[in-house]
């Protein structure tokens, strides 16, 4: 567990993320980052949540049309 300091960047208020975090998140400067609500606090992922309802509704589709799919790709 590391304690971060808030700390005033122009007008906003932020975090300094450590090397090892960033290491750890495999991102780097210029990469997005998502804070979503949790149950005990938040997370930060580098992963888009959003990204990921988008592809479990194309997997639905796919099972849901597997035959025409199966048919086209004879």
């Amino acid at each position: 567990m590391s304690a971060l300091k808030l700390t005033q960047i122009g007008n906003s208020v932020g975090v300094i993320l450590p090397k090892e975090v960033l290491a750890r998140l495999k991102v780097e400067k210029g990469d997005m980052l998502y804070l979503t609500e949790a149950a005990n606090g938040v997370t930060l992922t580098p992963y888009d949540p959003g990204l990921e309802a988008q592809v479990e509704a194309g997997r639905e589709f796919m099972r849901e049309f597997k035959d025409t799919f199966h048919q086209l790709a004879k």
